[in-house]
């Protein structure tokens, strides 16, 4: 006559890699998404520093358009006095 045991270590195992798998596959998303925050960031504010700088240089109404749209400033007068911080 046999006597057999069945152990369930395997199982938790498993479970545990599992486990394991998932929080670091979301963990590695989370740090992914926020780099990508961070260096969106940081390009908008080259952007706005390289157009300001070019506006300075050369008063265009394109250059004008490219910073309305990166500072949602309509006017030409607000436009100019974000740009003096810039600048400087």
């Amino acid at each position: 006559m046999k006597f057999e045991l069945k152990t369930e270590n395997k199982n938790y195992l498993e479970k545990f890699s599992l486990a394991l798998r998932t929080i670091s596959a979301l963990v590695l998303i989370i740090i992914l998404c926020d780099a990508s925050f961070k260096l969106r960031i940081i390009s908008r504010h080259y952007l706005i520093d390289y157009n300001c700088k070019l506006l300075s240089v050369e008063k265009t109404k394109s250059n004008f358009k490219k910073l309305a749209r990166l500072s949602n400033l309509k006017s030409k007068q607000r436009i100019w006095e974000f740009c003096k911080e810039f600048v400087k």
